[in-house]
């Protein structure tokens, strides 16, 4: 990937946005290096899912949590290889949006492009409640709604400055959840290799993956419950794809992207809560906090367990700095598309989209409001990231619908790929089934079942839109 080659161009793409047009001077600024965009696809693996949201699946499904990320992560990784079949296919696609309109039609831009948009403020209102809970690990009297807003505010200026301050923030702080979660796994696996005995006489052992009651201890119906915060878990593996998908040589480091997500799969989910569960047993784990700040608490070691309670909080306001970012540049692409209003394809003199950006700001104000009507975190995270799981599941049906369009249409296409989607056509259906059975799982609980009663009133809203946009060729 070129030096010079920036996020702004990744994000702008992912809506369809294509800047050729446009002066010099409207452009955004491309300020990020390679080192900059891989920290940042790697840490993306590491987010608010694993490190909050893993207390909640371990409570409702038990050990049985692990099989659940695989069973996701297996049915995702078909969706990131039939994204990686159609961009190759046709290396003027710079992402899914570009190809989803080509084989479905205008509307699955226009429906992809807002959904994709919304769904990185959802994570950004996630991240934000969050850190709310991770500041009341020290003062437990602390509104959460205090240092959300404030995380608010701060993130928003910063923002505001220049990109380069952004990329190179994301970048240590990518670094820093690495480097946290690898040291986490050397210092379990210690612990489980020395039969180390916490204080409260649980000895450190595998042994407690098949623990009596620990594998399904609320049947069928509490497994499926895990599903929802696991799916919120991989929000962003797809970005990773589309910026492998700008350099210099995609035949290569596209495969190579989408190929290493199994194995980051298997080292930050499923590695991690193995080891979480060997040291600790699951039935000591709350599931009104992040695990593995627990963790260091349970085997007696409170230093270690605020030293991580810090990690985890930057990796809250790392994801959520991300998914501000994502959202101002996803609508100011959406602007220059013509699909939303002109004022937010205007820049700053530091080639920022401050109309954008202070948008998607106010809908993540409004968002973390909902800690004032509902003050657990827990509840309200999981509202929220419900929501954020019901878009994820939207944009890879829309990705897989595209994929089998491409299968009927240029079926030449497919016969000279390089790089196939194994058993395409009925992966493809095998898991848009799965996809809608996950949709009727959030069914299942009151809580998940808040946000999908809501999910419909976006897409009416999204398709009045379209309508209107449609019948009178006027930009929104």
């Amino acid at each position: 990937m070129s030096e010079r080659k920036g996020a702004e161009s990744s994000q702008e793409d992912l809506v369809g946005g294509n800047l050729s047009s446009m002066h010099n001077e409207e452009k955004l600024e491309r300020s990020l290096s390679n080192r900059h965009i891989q920290l940042i696809a790697i840490g993306g693996a590491i987010g608010t899912g694993l490190f909050m949201g893993s207390g909640k699946t371990l409570g409702v499904s038990g050990t049985s949590v692990i099989l659940t990320y695989m069973i996701i992560g297996f049915f995702f990784f078909f969706v990131m290889r039939a994204m990686g079949e159609l961009l190759l296919s046709n290396l003027k696609y710079k992402s899914f949006a570009d190809f989803c309109t080509a084989y479905l039609g205008s509307w699955a831009g226009f429906f992809l492009g807002w959904s994709y948009w919304l769904s990185w403020v959802v994570a950004a209102i996630a991240d934000m409640i969050v850190i709310g809970g991770y500041m009341q690990y020290w003062d437990p009297s602390l509104p959460a709604w205090i240092p959300a807003f404030a995380t608010i505010t701060v993130l928003t200026v910063l923002n505001l400055l220049t990109v380069k301050l952004f990329g190179e923030m994301e970048f240590w702080f990518a670094l820093l959840k690495i480097f946290a979660i690898l040291l986490f796994l050397l210092v379990s696996l210690y612990l489980i290799f020395t039969h180390f005995v916490s204080p409260n006489g649980t000895v450190a052992s595998f042994s407690h993956l098949l623990d009596e009651n620990a594998l399904f201890p609320f049947g069928l119906s509490g497994f499926f419950a895990g599903f929802q915060i696991a799916i919120f878990s991989f929000i962003g593996i797809e970005l990773v794809g589309t910026t492998a998908a700008e350099t210099k040589d995609p035949h290569t480091s596209l495969p190579r992207a989408i190929n290493s997500i199994p194995i980051r799969i298997m080292l930050f989910y499923v590695a991690a809560l193995v080891c979480v569960v060997s040291v600790t047993s699951w039935s000591q784990i709350s599931t009104e906090q992040s695990p593995f700040v627990q963790f260091f608490t349970l085997i007696g070691i409170p230093a270690a367990a605020s030293l991580m309670n810090f990690v985890v909080a930057t990796s809250a306001m790392s994801s959520a700095n991300s998914g501000i970012f994502a959202t101002s540049r996803m609508l100011y692409g959406l602007a220059v598309e013509k699909d939303a209003a002109p004022q937010f394809g205007k820049l700053t003199k530091r080639k920022v989209p401050k109309n954008s950006l202070l948008f998607s700001m106010l809908l993540v104000v409004i968002g973390t409001s909902i800690l004032f009507i509902v003050p657990n975190v827990m509840t309200a995270f999981t509202i929220v990231s419900t929501f954020g799981s019901i878009l994820v599941i939207f944009t890879f049906a829309l990705i897989l619908m595209a994929y089998l369009s491409y299968r009927r249409k240029d079926p030449e296409l497919h016969a000279q790929s390089t790089y196939k989607m194994p058993f395409g056509i009925f992966m493809s259906w095998a898991t848009l089934i799965f996809l809608a059975f996950s949709l009727v799982i959030l069914a299942l609980n009151y809580q998940t079942l808040i946000a999908l009663a809501i999910s419909p009133f976006w897409f009416l809203g999204l398709y009045f839109f379209y309508t209107r946009r449609k019948k009178h060729k006027v930009v929104l």
